[in-house]
């Protein structure tokens, strides 16, 4: 694909959640300062009903205000495809960083995903996709990405449904048993992201990458263990994460830990 609408893409950036990312060059009449922006593509052909929803999730989306969340710009459809385009942040992610990271620049990648995720809870949204592949990396710090799965968990409201093999391991088992979203879900997906990004490993295991079936059997069958790397600190800090719902941390909180614990690793 060279392009959608006026956008001139100038490279693949990856696939994830149903659609696919390029690198774009901005159209004339974005009145942003960036050159270049980011664009999701979705994969499936857009309904008119998926279209209403996209729009209004990405609105939700756009209304909340904080320096940790990627900024989105404009949206549309074309030939029945669904498009929405961001800002770029050349960093690479939290999962394939564009240079190596320190274990401290990874726990402050991490404790800025939580406080994006805390400002998406203000607002009544709950992400339902943190994930390190989401977890976009700039000089300062992080922005937390992707609104594929982000949903207002407002009563009977459901903007999208599940994403691919590559979240699974990040998502509260509930979750996948039909468990009404909340802010909590988040707080598991952030435990998730940090035992990652410090071990190295998830606490299932290696996943079936080319079998969905057996992955999920995995996750709903296997008691989450944290690896002997984590250091107590983190790995008190995951335990709290993973912890009944009812007894999990906000995601405020987890960003102040976060903070606390990268203090005592630099």
């Amino acid at each position: 694909m060279r392009g959608i609408a006026d956008y001139e893409f100038i490279r693949a950036l990856g696939s994830g959640n149903h659609g696919h990312y390029y690198l774009a060059n901005r159209p004339a009449r974005l009145p942003i300062d960036a050159d270049q922006v980011a664009v999701k593509v979705l994969a499936a052909e857009s309904t008119a009903t998926a279209f209403r929803r996209a729009t209004r999730e990405l609105k939700a989306f756009a209304a909340v205000r904080s320096p940790y969340l990627v900024a989105p710009y404009d949206a549309g459809q074309q030939d029945g495809v669904f498009y929405y385009s961001t800002a770029y942040l050349p960093g690479g992610s939290l999962a394939s960083p564009a240079s190596p990271l320190s274990t401290g620049d990874a726990l402050r990648a991490a404790a800025h995903a939580a406080r994006a995720a805390a400002a998406l809870h203000a607002a009544g949204i709950v992400h339902r996709d943190i994930k390190p592949g989401n977890v976009l990396l700039h000089e300062s710090g992080a922005q937390l990405s992707d609104l594929g799965l982000a949903q207002v968990f407002a009563e009977g409201v459901t903007l999208t449904g599940m994403g691919g093999l590559d979240a699974v391991e990040y998502v509260d088992p509930s979750l996948l048993l039909g468990e009404a979203p909340g802010p909590a879900n988040d707080v598991w997906s952030l435990g998730m992201l940090v035992h990652r990004v410090v071990a190295g490993t998830g606490v299932y295991g290696p996943l079936p990458e080319e079998d969905g079936l057996l992955a999920l059997r995995r996750v709903l069958s296997t008691p989450p263990k944290l690896s002997d790397a984590l250091p107590e600190p983190v790995a008190a800090l995951v335990r709290d994460c993973i912890a009944p719902t009812v007894e999990r941390p906000s995601a405020g909180a987890v960003a102040d830990r976060l903070d606390q614990i990268r203090d005592g690793v630099r």
